[in-house]
């Protein structure tokens, strides 16, 4: 699935279940892809789960994202397991040789990193200079991880300021698109229940898609994913 230029722009969602119940997760994927997914996203956050991802990958009809936090192993693992792409912010997994055996393996492989800058988890040294979350705050954090892929000689990547504060995740969004060329994927974090997180989603989304700014999305709800899916392909529609 092409995500950036003059792709379309892909819908994406993340599986609700145990990642290591295999059976369960794999049915989530083929039922959010049947209500038009084109991209999922699946935890990868202990051992287990980074070993099952090989059979989800290999059962999946559409390209799987790791979401990978602070363990490069389970990066690694999820890599070799064949997943498209890796949602990992490099400046969060420890010491420059751990950096450069993720980002190599992924070059190796041709697949992409997501950076998925969040409000809730900016690093500390930032959140004393700008006082609490920004957009300038969120477009720094990012700049940070990318400046480290650069540094490696890796470049492609994609960028998510995420917040649950629609304006600032606006804001935010914005300025990445205003000062630079990387390919965005748009999302107001933990959007809520579904009335709540659909109005969110479509509010924060929509103006940014409005602006010509986006190039894949995801509405995060606390319901099924093909709940998500579908209100993402209206706000699209």
């Amino acid at each position: 699935v092409k995500v950036g230029g003059g792709a379309p722009i892909s819908v994406q969602t993340m599986t609700k279940t145990k990642t290591d119940d295999i059976a369960g997760t794999v049915a989530q994927i083929k039922a959010a892809t049947e209500e038009g997914c084109d991209i999922v996203r699946v935890t990868v956050n202990d051992k287990e789960a980074a070993e099952s991802m090989a059979e989800i990958v290999r059962q999946s009809p559409i390209p799987i994202v790791a979401d990978i936090h602070f363990n490069h192993i389970f990066a690694l693992k999820a890599i070799q397991g064949g997943v498209a792409k890796v949602r990992i912010n490099p400046g969060n997994i420890g010491s420059k040789d751990r950096i450069r055996e993720v980002l190599t393996a992924a070059k190796d492989k041709g697949i992409p990193i997501r950076i998925g800058v969040n409000s809730g988890s900016l690093e500390e040294d930032i959140l004393e200079k700008h006082g609490y979350p920004t957009a300038e705050a969120l477009y720094e954090s990012a700049m940070r991880h990318v400046g480290i892929c650069d540094e490696f000689d890796f470049r492609d990547v994609i960028i998510s300021v995420k917040s649950t504060d629609v304006r600032l995740m606006i804001e935010a969004y914005r300025l990445v698109a205003a000062r630079t060329d990387i390919p965005l994927h748009l999302g107001v974090t933990e959007a809520g229940l579904t009335r709540v997180g659909t109005i969110k989603s479509a509010v924060g989304i929509g103006t940014l898609l409005a602006e010509g700014i986006g190039d894949t999305i995801r509405v995060s709800l606390t319901d099924d994913p093909v709940k998500e899916v579908e209100v993402g392909k209206e706000i699209l529609r």
